[in-house]
């Protein structure tokens, strides 16, 4: 396996008694379950040096080596893959991203994503700096959350568009609805967001954490004939962290609707995760240098949710 040695996954464990296979799985969570564990029974995982099974109890602070094939010899296929396009010229596309799409391809997760759609659709005209897994791809949202998303055609757009989502400058607003009613009409939610210590499949205010800030306001408060009382939101994020919304609502006692990660784990209205959707994006365009806005309209499940709770 000497030519694979370049695609290392250095961890030391912080869990104790837990079977590997699993914390693998809630660790690695760029991968799938069935590729890690392919790794596994391949011999590409070695705790302490040594190969382990899958059954192998990890110990806290255990040294494991997770040996990765070469990436290089992955080939994304362009499908036909119906797009809710926004807006789009020789620089940039905007896409309404459904509900259940992942944007980008991740090991053993090849297929069905935005970016294979993109790829049909832009044909070789998108941006190559984030390798071949991500053509195109600048940030991204949850599987579960709908709403905007922007690619980028070449390099040139990609960088300036990149630019602006490292100094915080692009707008990006969302709509959520979440459990329990405000007193107040708008707030402002700070809290450094890394990865979970208790648990490695989620993340989580922690103090070593990426600066985070979420400003919120109350579009409409209800009460639902369940007894539950909720709210619809919007949400502006100053900084984009993964799952920041998620994680900072909850922190404050209001999770979102559906999240089963982070909220209530059963839900009454049989969602497929959170009610979360995208709704405008604004930048400065890289070739024009004006600014432009872009909104997203809400998914039906959404719209027919805030019907039936009143809001």
């Amino acid at each position: 396996m000497d030519e694979d040695s370049d695609d290392i996954i250095e961890l030391n464990s912080e869990e104790e008694g837990e079977r590997i296979d699993k914390y693998l799985s809630e660790t690695l969570t760029d991968y799938s379950r069935s590729y890690l564990k392919n790794l596994i029974d391949e011999g590409r995982v070695q705790v302490a040096g040594k190969i382990v099974k899958g059954s192998f109890k990890v110990y806290n602070g255990a040294a494991i080596t997770v040996n990765l094939p070469p990436v290089k010899d992955v080939k994304i296929l362009p499908e036909d893959i119906p797009l809710d396009i926004l807006y789009e010229d020789e620089d940039v596309i905007l896409v309404n991203k459904p509900k259940g799409m992942v944007v980008h391809p991740a090991a053993g997760h090849y297929t069905g994503t935005l970016v294979n759609a993109l790829m049909f659709h832009c044909r070789d005209n998108l941006s190559g700096i984030n390798g071949e897994l991500r053509p195109g791809i600048v940030h991204r949202i949850d599987m579960d959350t709908t709403g905007v998303v922007i690619a980028c055609k070449n390099d040139a757009s990609h960088r300036f568009i990149a630019e602006q989502l490292k100094e915080h400058s692009i707008k990006r607003k969302y709509q959520a609805i979440v459990y329990g009613t405000f007193k107040e009409n708008e707030g402002r939610i700070e809290g450094a967001i890394g990865r979970s210590k208790t648990d490695r499949k989620k993340m989580a205010i922690v103090p070593n954490g990426k600066p985070a800030v979420t400003h919120y306001k109350v579009l409409k408060n209800s009460s639902s004939p369940n007894g539950n009382n909720y709210a619809h939101i919007e949400c502006e994020l100053e900084t984009g962290r993964t799952h920041q919304i998620r994680v900072h609502m909850t922190s404050i006692g209001h999770p979102l609707l559906g999240d089963n990660v982070y909220g209530v784990a059963k839900n009454p209205f049989k969602l497929d995760g959170q009610t979360l959707h995208a709704e405008m994006l604004g930048f400065i365009h890289p070739r024009t240098k004006e600014y432009m806005e872009f909104h997203a309209p809400l998914p039906d499940y959404f719209t027919k949710l805030l019907t039936k709770l009143n809001l």
